[in-house]
């Protein structure tokens, strides 16, 4: 019955909630201890970007662990307690068809983000591994969600709100790659202020888990649900000031998971609404790069992603990321009923 797992989602974000809340300081403890902060880039390249940020060196990164290992602790343990516990099953989220995928994928990048974050911290690899390594690692990454989709699941088709379901045949490859690396990063461009990509990507993946459970796709939904508890409790901890930041381990696994679960749902043109803000903010990169590159060096923003550029202006860090979870929470509802709109007609 939908209002049995109705129930059961809640309850597990809410489990989600206590459970990352309680670890949380445990994880901070660990991350200052050993001294795993964040190094603010000062080489003279972006001046701008280094004056307002230069305060937060050495607040301990790599805070995603606690969204992640939240989820993969759940997923873990409610399916083994099913196996002991016949009766308790239903908590059991972890399926094949639904979730095995995202959950994959998210582990993978991130395996790889913490690596990232490692070298960061320790200043090695001039700050991280380099855009290109990223970008090959992270491509890499999509191309094996893409061949599962492909070869496995036999996914060619495009669903486009109020048209109808497109065959693209192979070209669901490359699609699929392009969608995954473009949400990953843009998430990561996203996660520079206090709260502001945990904030944002707590609507998204609220708005999937309703998307996913207008489907039917009730382990999908939990799924979010798990993730949405976790994001609330690192909020928490990451409203400003920051007791510490997500870092690539949280961002960019967390954006190839909202990436998945877009197209596991066959959603992915509602994406850029639920997801307008991570928009946002690649494009403004790309603006500027491009103005950069083509009018000899001349900016259109202060500074880039736009985050800072209302930084720059003289906003505060509270004022923006406030004023962009409202933008994101407004158009992610217009999303949900350009959704329910085209399931309906």
């Amino acid at each position: 019955m939908p209002e049995l797992q109705l129930v059961r989602i809640l309850l597990l974000a809410s489990l989600s909630f206590i459970f990352a809340f309680a670890c949380a300081p445990i994880l901070t403890h660990f991350l200052y201890k050993y001294k795993l902060g964040k190094q603010i880039r000062n080489n003279g390249n972006t001046p701008i970007f280094t004056a307002l940020h230069l305060h937060k060196a050495g607040t301990p990164t790599m805070g995603g662990i606690l969204i992640w290992g939240t989820l993969t602790i759940f997923i873990a343990f409610f399916y083994f307690l099913g196996l002991i516990f016949p009766g308790l099953s239903a908590l059991n989220f972890f399926s094949r068809p639904e979730t095995l995928l995202p959950l994959a994928i998210l582990l993978f990048s991130a395996i790889v983000g913490l690596f990232d974050d490692w070298l960061d911290v320790r200043g090695q690899g001039k700050g991280g591994l380099r855009m290109k390594h990223r970008l090959i690692i992270y491509t890499a990454i999509a191309a094996l969600g893409a061949a599962w989709f492909y070869f496995k699941l036999d996914w060619t088709t495009l669903h486009i709100p109020f048209w109808k379901n497109l065959e693209i045949g192979a070209w669901y490859i490359p699609f699929f790659i392009f969608v995954i690396v473009a949400t990953a990063f843009s998430v990561n461009e996203t996660d520079g202020l206090d709260g502001l990509a945990g904030g944002t990507l707590l609507i998204a993946f609220a708005s999937f888990a309703v998307i996913s459970f207008a489907l039917g796709r009730y382990d999908l939904a939990a799924f979010c649900g798990v993730i949405i508890g976790a994001l609330a409790a690192f909020l928490w901890f990451n409203i400003a000031p920051a007791r510490f930041y997500m870092g690539d381990t949280g961002a960019m696994s967390l954006g190839i998971a909202l990436g998945v679960i877009a197209l596991l749902t066959n959603s992915v043109f509602i994406l850029p609404l639920v997801g307008f803000i991570f928009v946002i903010e690649s494009l403004s990169v790309i603006i500027q790069l491009t103005s950069k590159k083509l009018r000899g060096g001349k900016k259109v923003f202060k500074s880039a992603p736009i985050h800072h550029h209302f930084q720059a202006l003289g906003w505060s860090e509270p004022k923006i990321v406030m004023r962009f979870w409202l933008i994101a929470g407004v158009v992610a509802a217009i999303g949900l009923a350009v959704f329910f709109l085209d399931i309906k007609f």
